[in-house]
């Protein structure tokens, strides 16, 4: 085993020990600019549950998936709307009207029943796509015109802080939002989930009722990003 395969196969199993105290939550490995080789170890360490940020990147990687609950998770544009449905579990990072009725359109197409999470940007930082928390009622209402999607929730990009407090006032606003919206969601088994927490933050987003941590470099260590995927 490779020094790097055996740092991930550490790294999945000290996360997983956190997990326990929270048996609800699911562990993400994020997979940008990740190899074959290196999706396929972690497959083999029992991760059952991936995020991909590219859709070009997705197709590369989908002959490895087989068996993987893959989510979208990278700003999502319209054009590349078409490489995912039908073919991705969830596709989280919805946050356009252009987004929502190019999804509808292929789901409908394709005949097939998308599931989505609106990215809401907690932090309202320019540079970040999400909705902005006090227009989310209002976007969800126009999601709800679309037959052929199911929002099973919400997720959230954190501003990046060093300060466990914030972290979590960013964390527990989303779980508000969902709470206060409870009825615009549809398609959920127990209740509507909550796509939050990196590396950096992620026990901070489990104690704040988080269902998804997704987890990129605390896993795989740090990218490599010579290869540039749009």
């Amino acid at each position: 085993m490779s020094d790097n395969f055996a740092l991930i196969e550490k790294n999945i199993e000290n996360i997983k020990k956190q997990l326990a105290l929270f048996p609800d939550a699911k562990l993400m490995a994020v997979i940008k600019n990740r190899s074959n080789d290196e999706v396929m170890f972690a497959k083999s360490c029992g991760i059952d549950c991936m995020g991909e940020n590219h859709a070009q990147e997705f197709l590369s990687h989908l002959p490895c998936l087989d068996g993987v609950k893959t989510d979208f998770i990278g700003t999502l544009q319209s054009n590349k709307v078409k490489y995912l449905v039908g073919k991705i579990n969830i596709i989280e990072s919805v946050s356009s009207a252009s987004a929502v009725k190019e999804i509808a359109r292929l789901s409908q197409k394709n005949n097939v029943q998308s599931k989505i999470l609106i990215e809401v940007n907690t932090g309202k930082e320019e540079q970040k796509s999400g909705v902005l928390p006090e227009n989310l009622s209002e976007f969800l209402g126009i999601v709800s015109e679309e037959k052929m999607i199911d929002v099973l929730g919400l997720m959230a990009v954190a501003p990046v802080t060093a300060n466990s407090d914030e972290k979590r006032k960013y964390f527990a606003l989303l779980r508000k939002l969902r709470d206060e919206n409870i009825s615009s969601f549809r398609g959920y088994d127990d209740h509507p989930l909550l796509s939050m927490g990196m590396t950096d933050s992620y026990m901070e987003a489990l104690e704040e009722g988080s269902d998804i941590i997704r987890i990129g470099t605390g896993i795989f260590g740090p990218r490599n990003y010579a290869t540039t995927h749009v």
